[in-house]
């Protein structure tokens, strides 16, 4: 399990650094400040790897723009960061952030519960383009949320698995238990809802490991 701190300035980074997360996740989608501004002064704050997700609106996010408009707001900011989060509309552009030295998160986030089988199939996509799969559902029930852990623990490694909403976000604190890759947080800004800040994950994952 890493855990990763979301930021949507050079503030939050700041605060993230002095908190030491394994990496930094910048949401450029959430930002007011032009990204081009922020990345060299976040670059600066923080020495550890860093994600660069500019999430679209039909995922949660903000951006709400065609694959080449992602892909000419990315394209400057590449030399900031180490990692990309793709997601399969953009996946045409994985190939050239391969050949700059950048790994990919292939993510896809989805409102429904897809069934074990349609988990299974999500995740054999999303590696056919990417490094880690990323899946984020919304369980309508603990049985879903069963269904969730089953998976995260018995497929292929990496892979990163997460939930929408409130009304499971517990689902946040397990899922790194049982193989996970990430453990997504805020340091001030919740990038979606449910999200807990990296200090009340630390401290809760303290107790639940001690």
């Amino acid at each position: 399990m890493k855990i990763v701190a979301t930021v949507v300035n050079t503030r939050e980074a700041v605060i993230a650094a002095g908190l030491s997360p394994d990496l930094i996740e910048v949401r450029i989608d959430l930002m007011d400040a032009d990204p081009a501004g922020e990345l060299p002064s976040i670059r600066a704050a923080w020495k550890g790897p860093i994600i660069l997700t500019n999430r679209s609106a039909s995922e949660g996010g903000r951006f709400r723009g065609d694959p080449m408009e992602w892909w000419d707001i990315l394209r400057p900011l590449l030399s900031f960061v180490d990692i990309v989060d793709v997601e399969q509309p953009f996946s045409s552009f994985s190939g050239e952030i391969r050949r700059l030295g950048r790994q990919i998160i292939a993510s896809c986030h989805t409102d429904t519960m897809p069934s074990p089988e349609e988990l299974g199939r999500m995740a054999q996509r999303l590696r056919r383009y990417g490094d880690i799969p990323k899946i984020v559902v919304r369980p309508g029930n603990e049985h879903d949320i069963l269904d969730l852990l089953e998976f995260t623990l018995s497929t292929e490694k990496p892979i990163c698995t997460g939930v929408l909403g409130d009304a499971y976000r517990y689902a946040r604190l397990i899922l790194p238990l049982l193989g996970s890759e990430f453990a997504y947080t805020h340091v001030g800004t919740p990038a979606a809802q449910g999200q807990y800040s990296l200090a009340d994950f630390r401290k809760i994952m303290g107790l639940l490991q001690s």
